[in-house]
């Protein structure tokens, strides 16, 4: 058997690889998922009139000043937090390089298991965790903030900030991919504090 092809059905088949990239793998597209939603149902949300039996009730406006950009509701709230000036150019080109990471990942799950995929899988967590971190700062700053500006300090470091989106974002790639006592800190964490209750 050629060389090449041997080591690479080796990673392919080496349990703690495979294991290791599936679950990579898995992450990244839930990941990915939690992204969409997060850009899509903010800006529904912003839309919304109230609840009645069927669920959110969304202005009509929503149609009018966000679906209207594009057939795909997440590409027109692309478009949208752009007009906005939430995102630029560069964060859309991010999005796709991000999108492309996912369907490579989730498409091509035996080439990566067996000899990798040609981008850096922890970047494009860290671009996607980034383009997340920047959309939800934008909504804090521009929604919450400004509804409420007296409930917050006026020192307040955005920076320090860490919205619920990015945080449940990066506690799933911490639990799953990190080094064990990142995991386990989380776990301890949640433990300790329901024991108290």
């Amino acid at each position: 058997m050629d060389e090449k092809v041997k080591a690479s059905w080796e990673r392919a088949l080496h349990p703690e690889t495979l294991k290791t990239n599936i679950i990579t793998a898995s992450i990244f597209s839930m990941a990915f998922e939690m992204l969409k939603s997060s850009i899509i149902e903010k800006i529904e949300g912003f839309f919304t009139n109230g609840f009645d039996e069927n669920g959110m009730i969304v202005s009509p406006e929503y149609k009018e000043k966000v679906l209207s950009l594009n057939r795909s509701p997440l590409y027109a709230s692309l478009k949208w937090l752009q007009d906005m000036h939430a995102i630029d150019d560069k964060d859309l080109e991010r999005f796709e390089h991000i999108k492309r990471c996912r369907n490579t990942l989730a498409h091509e799950m035996l080439t990566f298991a067996s000899s990798g995929v040609d981008f850096d899988v922890a970047e494009a967590f860290e671009e996607m965790v980034g383009l997340l971190r920047k959309i939800e700062i934008w909504w804090f700053e521009n929604l919450e903030m400004a509804i409420d500006p007296d409930a917050y300090p006026e020192d307040l470091d955005l920076e320090q900030v860490i919205p619920g989106p990015v945080w449940g974002l990066q506690m799933l790639i911490d639990v799953a991919l990190g080094p064990e006592e990142e995991a386990r800190k989380y776990y301890n964490h949640f433990v300790a504090n329901t024991d108290k209750t």
